[in-house]
């Protein structure tokens, strides 16, 4: 299924109380919509798509999904590091859950973090270099059977 969602939709911006010292960093953030296109996961459940925002440039990947009260269904944002590399997320600033899926240059995923915990500053890396990670909504990954070796379709993915 197809959402059409609009770059507006994807922004969530902290509006209500949330821990103290996130709270203090997630006024100082600011926290733009980024340009969404489609994604598709092909799954042994079939294809799982998605409206991703894609953080490509170094001070978009910083930010992230910092300061968000959640996602759409059917939303997300994808890192394009441009080239393959270890990659290593936190969670700090991060009010909502999410699967961190570490995926390689060619679209195949690597690994899955499961639900990540929010403000959780513990590091959570990739098995090795990969050149994409998608952000999903905490449990997307174990609802929609998406799993290691699946493979990801998206614009910036050579396939």
């Amino acid at each position: 299924m197809k959402h059409a969602i609009s770059a507006i939709g994807l922004a969530l911006i902290v509006l209500a109380p949330v821990a103290p010292a996130a709270a203090q960093d997630c006024a100082k953030i600011e926290v733009r919509p980024l340009p969404v296109s489609p994604l598709v996961i092909r799954t042994d459940q079939g294809e799982q798509h998605f409206q991703v925002e894609v953080a490509a440039a170094t001070s978009e990947r910083a930010i992230g999904l910092m300061c968000r009260l959640g996602l759409l269904p059917g939303t997300g944002m994808l890192f394009d590091f441009a080239s393959p590399r270890p990659a290593a997320f936190g969670m700090r600033n991060t009010l909502i859950p999410l699967d961190i899926i570490f995926i390689g240059e060619g679209g195949v995923i690597e690994s899955i973090h499961a639900e990540a915990k929010p403000l959780d500053e513990t590091p959570i890396g990739s098995t090795g270099p990969v050149r994409f990670v998608l952000e999903l909504a905490g449990g997307s990954a174990t609802r929609l059977g998406i799993k290691p070796g699946d493979r990801v379709e998206h614009s910036r993915i050579p396939n």
